[in-house]
């Protein structure tokens, strides 16, 4: 992993600290009573519960640490407190495909955050990409895997995404 920080907002980094207490606390004690159940259940050698405890058990641990350089890496920028006319990371952004006349409103979060369902994505994807810096008016150019797509910018609006609710959609 390298040492560049990771943008994100607070509530996504409230989300890793409590995925990260909810490992430490709650998880890592449960695999370490499986792995011991199926100690007792003799040679280890074949003992697929013992086996599957103990890759359980490098996951959970893996993603401790994943999890750990995360936190330790974040950025936090509160979208709340941001503003402006040109679209930045924390932005929510109504956007329109001048072909089809469909909106569509899209948050420019972390990595980490990104969720399609919500229409959260992630600031390093490239319909991010090909917006940042874009003001209401101008239009998006997208290389999707369907093709390249035009999107012009309809709204620019900053909140904090502390639910887990889509944006409005414009």
């Amino acid at each position: 992993m390298s040492g560049d920080s990771m943008p994100m907002t607070p509530h996504g980094l409230r989300k890793l600290k409590d995925e990260l207490k909810h490992l430490q606390s709650v998880e890592r004690g449960k695999i370490s009573r499986e792995i011991e159940v199926a100690r007792a259940h003799g040679d280890l050698r074949e003992n697929a519960e013992y086996h599957a405890a103990k890759e359980k058990q490098s996951h959970i641990e893996g993603r401790i640490l994943t999890l750990g350089d995360w936190i330790a890496r974040s950025e936090v920028i509160d979208p709340a407190k941001l503003g402006g006319d040109k679209i930045i990371f924390g932005a929510s952004v109504e956007l329109t495909d001048p072909e089809t006349d469909k909106s569509i409103t899209y948050r420019l979060v972390g990595e980490t955050e990104a969720d399609l369902k919500k229409r959260w994505i992630a600031v390093t994807s490239p319909v991010a990409r090909a917006l940042i810096g874009k003001k209401v008016g101008d239009v998006a150019t997208v290389n999707s895997p369907g093709g390249v797509r035009e999107l012009e910018v309809v709204k620019i609006f900053f909140e904090d995404p502390q639910d887990d609710a889509p944006p409005a959609e414009g």
